[in-house]
Parts: structure tokens; sequence; C-alpha cells
């Protein structure tokens, strides 16, 4: 069959280098005057109301990938042209590890996104978000992608705060036979952060994915399989920022720059605060830090995505079919959260029954997690350091150094060079075998004071239904208004911790706080009435929703929307929705060692104690700024001691008590307007536009306190005088340190809005441009909290498509740019520049065969750029993909 298929059939050369690439899909790919649809005129979206209805009359903003968009996008794949669409933010903390928002308030771990498949909810349960796509359809199944940008949990709860995307796969009984997709390319081109074998090797690096899919009906009209398989292989993007993030901690006695020494570098590990010492040196304290590891030295880039889905489906009658999913994922690649982490041997499954008729919908998924041979960057570094030799013994080695050095008569900058390498002889050198071998062996201690091993396992249960209940009363002989739609339905969600003493604990244990399970549920369900009125030109429709979670009162959720249509081909919509969103398990139950600082749960039960006892990190950092200041700026014949003790009782009033508590769930009030209209023959000119504005109270963020603490490690309380703590906390012995999940108390805003503009000429040139406008506006700023917000204020995309430009042949533009913002994440602080980047790709439909080629690249100038810092430097991707599909 195979040479029938190709037989006349030509092929592009390929550039040098490059692998081919070729997709197999048993399917005639139709020509491109056939598949156009003309701005979605016809489709429909069911992610906005949970039911189907117009794209063009949606009641909240919609964006959407169809078939065709996906074929014309430039982007290696469906999931990186999301990135494209009006309204939607992506950041990339890896090759495999792609995170999308909306509307502000991103993170690496965005738990206020959901991200499903077919209905299905794919995030990792520890995590509380999706990896990227390694648990989703690959290119070949993927139907269409819909996403709602703002908040969406009246109708999907939980973390649906930032709004949602869904992922359609498609059905093996309407897309039936053989795909096979192979796509290779380069990456890393130029890329001065990987590090070479040698002279005359480059930074260059293969990328390989191939796919496949087969679907059959075995039995006409009801019973049908398809079975798709991905094997993606890369280097991963490397993250290599040298930026000093202490730039100023030796600047009372005028170190800086590369006499720093404690400098803190991004990317560098095991240097950190809570890797630093005080020590004293020729009368003055100089604050020193190890020496730690690059990034590049602790981990393996090496990317490998392994994953696959089978599914069956039966229909009982048209429109009533139940299907069973079984998706599978191991992978290896690079994920950040509070530290960066190696995700080795990373396993997730998931088990997903679903039942769709015309009056129920209804779903039942297992969700299966195993973190493997993963492990914390962050602790790798500090403690092949510190098992070389511990902090106490390098310190005396420094300091002992140090005075040789100055007695020798070397210049103090030139001392501490020589102290750190006299403390550092004998240290481990990555590239060694001891190195190599240290690194496993850390890499197997779950326990980040003394290794690295990231070790937990968790399983997601959930269940939920929906009926239309309008339709059942119709079809039970009750005579119900045309126009009159309601629904209603329930889901029940549990997570359960395998805990593993490091990461999570179990707060309420039997007789084995190690071998029982944490669990963490929450049961909720929604009622939605809608209506037409005005000769089906105004549409209203009002939702309540409810949830109850283990450790929380019954919240409600209601949404309001109204949609009015004068003419078919123009609609004006308004919406008012509040959202309650509770922790994470993350948020709620962590209890980890990272650097020396625990970072626990805001949950009473998990950090009782903790928040009316501690101070603020910020205010104890300036205050022992200001004692080293005056301790180095006192020349007085006083000894050391009474040097110390002099200032800090003069600057212990700049300690600042923790105003902060346990956690509550968060809430949001958001309204929204918006117009989307179609103009022209054909509807070919389309416009969107939506405005919003939000409002949050008890805001979940992060802040960092810290215990004072008597020699012996008890905690000094509330009762204790201000000196005795002001003493305890100018030592690193006299303070336990925490990172607290908590709520904000000052009332947070933001508000945004965007323009969608789309037009398609008559021989199918299709023109599109979209900007976003996001802005935070707090009330209170500088309070200690970390509120992430993480989003450049402008963006816009500008793209230029035809399908078949000339003799099948087509091609896609697609510019981006993005302004600068401020990034706040869990690792660093500061300011991400602006950047832009330019896709493009070439397309041919051969004609004799069901063969599609097409030449690419992501980021074609290879302008390298940072989407957030601490993360990678993402540069070109250029690939080839030859796609054959029989269907």
């Amino acid at each position: 069959m195979l040479p029938r298929l190709l037989k006349g059939a030509r092929f592009a050369l390929l550039p040098a280098g490059l692998v081919p690439a070729f997709t197999i899909q048993a399917q005639t790919i139709a020509p491109a005057d056939t598949a156009r649809q003309n701005l979605h005129l016809e489709e429909v979206v069911v992610s906005a109301s949970r039911v189907e209805e117009s794209f063009l009359q949606s009641p909240v903003t919609v964006e959407k990938l169809n078939a065709r968009a996906i074929r014309l996008t430039p982007a290696p794949s469906f999931f990186d042209a999301i990135e494209h669409l009006k309204g939607v933010q992506v950041i990339t903390p890896s090759l495999g590890f792609k995170v999308i928002n909306a509307r502000g308030f991103a993170n690496t771990t965005n738990v206020r996104f959901s991200q499903l498949v077919d209905g299905v909810d794919n995030q990792a349960p520890h995590i509380g978000g999706p990896i990227g796509n390694v648990l989703g359809p690959s290119d070949l199944d993927i139907s269409a992608v819909e996403i709602v940008p703002g908040t969406a949990s009246a109708l999907y709860g939980l973390n649906a705060i930032n709004g949602l995307a869904n992922f359609q796969t498609k059905n093996p009984f309407n897309s039936e036979g053989l795909s096979v997709r192979q796509q290779t390319g380069l990456n890393h081109l130029n890329d001065p952060n990987v590090r070479t074998l040698g002279a005359g090797s480059s930074p260059e690096h293969i990328y390989s994915e191939t796919s496949v899919r087969y679907a059959k009906v075995l039995v006409a009209d009801r019973l049908a399989f398809k079975i798709n398989a991905t094997y993606l292989r890369a280097y991963d993007w490397v993250a290599n920022d040298q930026t000093d993030l202490n730039p100023t901690g030796n600047a009372t006695t005028g170190l800086f720059g590369a006499d720093n020494p404690a400098a803190d570098q991004v990317n560098r590990y095991g240097n950190e605060s809570s890797d630093r010492s005080t020590l004293t040196l020729g009368g003055k304290q100089y604050s020193v830090a190890r020496t730690g590891y690059d990034e590049r030295d602790l981990v393996d880039y090496n990317l490998k995505v392994l994953k696959a889905d089978a599914a069956v489906h039966y229909r009982f009658r048209p429109g009533t079919e139940l299907a069973y999913t079984y998706r599978v994922a191991g992978f290896d690649n690079v994920y950040q959260r509070s530290n960066r982490f190696r995700l080795q041997d990373y396993r997730l499954q998931q088990h997903a029954l679903a039942l769709t008729t015309p009056v129920v919908q209804a779903r039942a998924y297992l969700t299966r997690e195993n973190t493997g041979q993963s492990y914390n960057l962050r602790s790798m570094g500090e403690n092949i350091d510190r098992s070389f030799k511990p902090d106490a013994q390098w310190n005396a080695d420094y300091t002992s150094a140090w005075n040789g050095a100055v007695a020798a008569g070397q210049p103090v900058a030139t001392a501490h060079a020589t102290a750190r390498t006299a403390a550092d002889a004998g240290r481990l050198q990555p590239g060694t075998a001891a190195f190599d071998q240290r690194l496993s062996e850390l890499q197997g201690i779950n326990n980040w004071d003394q290794g690295a091993a990231l070790r937990v396992r968790a399983d997601l249960l959930h269940a939920e239904t929906q009926v239309n209940l309008a339709e059942a009363l119709r079809r039970g002989g009750h005579a119900l208004p045309a126009a009159l739609d309601l629904l209603a339905g329930a889901d029940h969600r549990t997570y359960i911790v395998v805990p593993d003493g490091n990461y999570f604990i179990n707060p309420n244990p039997g007789r084995d706080p190690l071998a029982d399970n944490l669990t963490y549920s929450k049961t909720g369900g929604f009622v939605q009435a809608g209506g037409r009125l005005l000769a089906d030109k105004l549409r209203l429709t009002a939702t309540l929703r409810a949830d109850k979670n283990d450790y929380f009162d019954t919240k409600f959720n209601p949404r309001l929307t109204a949609v009015f249509s004068p003419t078919q081909r123009q609609n004006f919509r308004l919406s008012y929705q509040s959202g309650y969103r509770f922790p994470s398990l993350f948020e709620g139950f962590s209890n980890v060692n990272s650097g020396q600082v625990k970072r626990i749960g805001g949950l009473r039960v998990m950090s009782d104690g903790v928040f009316e006892n501690s101070y603020l990190r910020t205010s104890i950092d300036a205050f022992n700024t200001a004692v080293t200041a005056a301790i180095n700026a006192n020349t007085s014949a006083a000894t050391a001691a009474q040097k110390r003790q002099q200032a800090i009782a003069e600057n212990q009033g700049m300690l600042v008590k923790n105003p902060y508590t346990y956690l509550q769930p968060e809430y949001i009030r958001s309204f929204e307007i918006g117009y989307k209209a179609a103009f022209g023959k054909a509807g070919r000119l389309g416009l969107d536009v939506d405005f919003y504005s939000n409002s949050y109270r008890d805001f979940i963020a992060q802040v960092e306190a810290y215990v004072p603490q008597t020699s012996a490690g008890a905690p000094l309380t509330a009762g204790t005088d201000l000196n005795t703590i002001a003493t305890a906390l100018n030592a690193r012995t006299g303070q336990a340190r925490y990172r607290l999940w908590t709520n904000s108390r000052s009332q947070v805003y933001n508000y945004g809005g965007s323009l969608g503009l789309r037009y398609e000429t008559a021989h199918g040139y299709l023109l599109g441009a979209n900007t976003t406008y996001a802005r935070l506006d707090r009330t209170t700023n500088g309070d200690g909290l970390e509120d992430g917000f993480n989003t450049p204020r402008w963006t816009y995309n500008l793209s230029l498509a035809n399908e078949n430009a000339y003799h099948h042949l087509g091609f896609g533009l697609n510019y981006r740019w993005q302004q600068g913002y401020y990034s706040q994440t869990f690792l660093v602080n500061g300011n991400v520049p602006a950047y832009a980047t330019l896709d493009a790709q070439l397309s041919y439909a051969v004609p004799a065969a069901p063969v599609r080629l097409k030449l690419g690249a992501s980021n074609v100038l290879n302008q390298y750029y940072v989407s957030y810092l601490g993360g990678p430097s993402v540069g070109g991707l250029y690939y080839l993909a030859v796609t054959y599909a029989v269907q």
C-alpha cells in the first residue's frame, strides 16, 4: 500500500545536518479550499458553559485552535502554538515543560489554571498542575484546543480561577486509520550556555519526536478503539544566569563584583543565603558563602518523553457513548518550583471512564504519580559541598587561610580569594568520577539536609456527573420553553499522598506517620439556568456553585452572564463571577527542608505555632545588615562581643513580627465585558475585544519568617524580651527558618484586556493581529509577601498564513513581542527583559499521497531569551516534520 501511496511524491532537499521528519496518517488531506472555515462562523465551543454553543455567542472570552489553525501554525506543536493566542501567556521552565496561564499571577507551577484533555484534568497530583503536555495528546490525535482566559471556577471549581485549557482529541469512530509523524530538527545553535567537548566542537543538538496513531472501527457504529504513542528526545534548554543576587553583601567592607565573597549567582546552587556565614576577620565582619556549583554541573540536560494512550469507545446508540482511556508517560526533563529540579524516571498514569448521552455526561478518573529518581538541584549543590567538608570546618579553614594571607601582605580582596582556594582544596570537581559518584549517592538520599532526592508517590481520584435537566424533562414529556436551559452537576476529588518523611508527612498519623497516607478531599456541585429573550437576541445565564473542602466551610461561587446579539454576527457579552480556590497539596501540606529553610504548608495542622512566634525575614535581613555596618564602623577599643551587643541594641527595633496567619481559601471577584463580531462577505473580518477587572481577597502567597530559638533549639515565645530575641536572630544558630504559605492582608487587584483581529482574503491568505494588556494594582506593597504577578504589561502577536499559496505550497509566520516585566518567583526576583520571537514554516501537501511536509522554526532568528528569571535561555528550534495520514 505504501509504495502506491507514495508514487509520484516529491520531497524537498533537507538542510545539512537535519534528519528527515515524516508523519504517516491514514487519511487524505483535504485541499485548502475545502478545509477553509471562515472565522469559525459555524463552529461551536463547549468549555465556556459546559454545553455546546456558538463560538461567536459564547458568554465569556474563548480562544480556539481548530484543525486548520494547527496545520498553519509555525510552532513545532499544537501545544507551542497556544502562546500565539490572544490573552494567553506561556513560560518555559524546560523544552519539555511549558506552563500556560492567563490574566496574571503566572509561575512555574500554575495552580490557578486548569488543563483538561476531553474534560479530564491531567495535572501531576502533588505538583497541583500539569507537567507541560507529557500526559496530553499528540499532534496526531488533537482535534481542537479551547482556552477560557479568566475565572471558570463557578463551573469547574478547584484551580480554574485564572482560566482553563481543554484539549479535544479525535474520536476513533470519526477518524479511523493509521498516522505516523516524525519531526526532527536542531536546537542550541551558537548557544554560549552549552558546554562543548573541546576545541572544534559545536553546541548544536538533535531534536527528534516520533508519533504514531492507529484507530479502527471494529463493529460499525458500535465498537472502536485508538492507540497513540510519542517518543521525544532532545537536549534541554540551559539555565546559566550568573547574575549576582547578593551584590551588596559586603558593601560595608568595599567588596563588590568578583571580589564579593558572598556572591549568589542565579543558577549556581550551594551559595544561597542559608549557605553563608558571617566571619570576623581582621576586626571586621564579612559575609562569606560556600562556593556551590553551576546548574550545568549538576544536571543531565538530555530530555526524554515517552508517552502513550489507548482508548476503547462503545456506542449504545447514536449520541450515547462509553469510553475508557488509559494514558501513561515516563520522562526526564527539568522543572522549577521553589528550586530547580531534575525530573528523572518520572512516571504518570491515568485511567479515565467517560459516559456521554444527550442528557447525562459522567466521568471518573484516577491519576497516579511517581517521581522516580528525581532530585533537587539546590540541595544537590549544597550537599556535595558539605559532604566534602562541613560548614564549620570550611569556615575554620577559610579564616585560618585569610589570616595567613593578610599577614603575608596580601590585600583584603586577594586574601579572600586565597582563603577560598585553601578551604576548597580537595573539593569534588565536575566531570570527575568521584563527583559523579557523589552526585549519584546524594540523588538517593531522601533528606534535603543531607541529600537531594525527590521521592513522592501520589494519586488523584476524581468523579463527576452533569445532567441536562431541560433535555431530560423534555424527553419525559414536559413542555418546557425551547429557550430555557437547565444544567446541574456534581463532583468529588480526593488526593492521596504516600508520606515520604521529607516532602510530605501525615499531620494526623496513626501508629506509623510514614505508613498512613495523607488524604485531602473536596466535594462540589453547580446548577445553571439560562434563557433567551427579545426574539432570541438576549441570552441570560445564572450559575451557582458550592464546594466543601476537608479543612474549610462550604464556599459558594455565583456566575451571571448576558449575551446580546442585535444580529447573528454581532455579539456583546457581560459577565460577573466569583470563585474560591482552596490551597493545593503543596500549599497546604508541604513539609520539606530546602537549603536549611523549612518550607511548610499554611494549614494550622502543619504550621501550628510558627506564625505566632516568627519575624519577617525581610526585617531580619535589614536588621543584620545594619548590625554588620555598625560593627564595621565602630573604631572604639571595645571588644568584638561588646561591639556586637551595642549594634544589636541600637537596631533591634527594626525587627518586625510576622503579621500573617494560617491559610484560608483564596477568593476572586471578576467582571468582564466583551464584543465579538464578523464583518463582510462570509464574515471574512473578525473582531474580538474584552476588558476585565479582578479583585482578590486572601490572595495565597508565600512569606519567609524565622522563629528565634535558644542554642538548644527551643523556640523563644512571645513573652521573651526583645534584646534576647534580637541577639538570637543575629546568629545563624539562633533562628529556625521557615517559608510559609499564607494569605495577603491587603486587597489585590488586576485588570486588563485584549483585542484580536483576523482577516481572510478570497485567495486564502489569513492575517491576524492581537494584543493583550495586564496590570497589577495592590493596595499594599513591600509587605514581605511574594505575589508573583509575573506578567508582561503588553504583548502582541502578528501572523500571516496560507495553506495553499501556490500549487499545494503553504506557509505560516508569527511574530510575538512581550514587554519586560518584574519577575518574582520562589527562586529569584528581578526584571525580565522584553523579547520578541519570529516563528516561520513552509508546508507542502503532496498531491499524489496523503503526505504533508513542514519545514519550520520557532525563534527563527535565534535570539536567546528567558521567559522568567531563574529559567533557561531559549533559542531557535529548527525542524522538519513529515506527516503521512490515511484516515
